[in-house]
């Protein structure tokens, strides 16, 4: 599978019409591949940024297919041609796995911030994927937006691999770093009781402190709105802040919380306006980045 992610990395390049640069990443994989010592690797790595810039990708529908038949969920979209070229040259190093950890260790410890960004978005397409779960939680320790954020959004690995406390750790601080969770993958499937206590919890928090409350944490408490939830809820909706307010009746439209209808039969005319609940989701959680962070 590394071949084949490789090839199709190197052909999203190729749309860029950096040729300087693909020679350059064509010389320095095969020098990689052919002779995997470390020190290889990491100076192409470094390297790498004065061959390609942080151009992002543009990919076809029929390449958006493509990743995804690669590896479920791969979202290459949303990487610039630094990163792709960076996961080329990883994909390149052996992967014999005393020696791959060894070195991707290395890596990931003397990375400056854009190589991490490479490293944590490459980790759906990297081998040995089950023993880079610790390193991948490890990460979700920064405060750097940009390093969490290859991590957390648009990416596949934490839904497939992290396990539940990890995983409600991780969308708690996405919550406080106030990034947006209509980009995590799996966000539906994995919402949990403890996450939604979790939500709750922060809510309180920010209200005791006199300050709002990121909407799209409701869509945390949907599937568990309870006479507790509704209390919490009926507070957000008394706001007058309308995307508060979307966010609160998409929230109790997906309950199946018997006095959630009455709720919502109240506000006719907001209800109306609403899409459907992955695409009015991730509209909440657009305005409100653009508007409020």
């Amino acid at each position: 599978m590394q071949d084949q992610v490789s090839n199709f990395l190197i052909q999203l390049l190729q749309a860029g019409n950096n040729s300087k640069g693909l020679n350059w990443l064509e010389k320095q994989t095969q020098k990689i591949s052919s002779e995997p010592v470390p020190a290889k690797l990491f100076l192409a790595f470094s390297q790498a940024s004065r061959f390609f810039k942080k151009e992002k990708l543009e990919l076809s529908v029929k390449q958006l297919e493509q990743a995804d038949q690669l590896c479920s969920g791969f979202e290459p979209n949303f990487w610039d041609e630094l990163q792709t070229a960076r996961a080329v040259l990883l994909l390149s190093y052996k992967a014999e796995k005393e020696t791959w950890f060894k070195t991707v260790n290395q890596l990931f410890e003397t990375a400056d911030m854009y190589e991490h960004q490479a490293l944590f978005a490459a980790l759906p397409v990297l081998p040995f994927q089950e023993d880079l779960i610790p390193r991948a939680i490890d990460g979700l320790r920064t405060n750097i937006s940009l390093v969490f954020d290859a991590i957390a959004l648009n990416n596949p690995f934490p839904a497939k691999y992290f396990p539940e406390a990890n995983w409600n750790q991780m969308i708690l601080k996405a919550i406080f770093m106030q990034r947006p969770l209509y980009k995590v993958q799996g966000l539906e499937e994995r919402r949990n009781p403890d996450l939604a206590a979790i939500a709750r919890d922060f809510a309180h928090e920010r209200w005791a402190a006199g300050r709002d409350v990121m909407p799209e944490i409701w869509r945390l408490v949907a599937p568990f709105v309870d006479e507790m939830f509704m209390s919490d809820l009926q507070k957000a909706l008394e706001s007058q802040d309308e995307l508060q307010m979307k966010a609160v009746l998409l929230a109790l439209r997906e309950s199946a919380y018997g006095p959630a209808e009455k709720q919502l039969e109240q506000f006719p005319e907001l209800v109306a306006k609403l899409d459907m609940e992955a695409k009015a989701w991730k509209s909440i959680g657009e305005e409100f980045q653009q508007t409020r962070v």
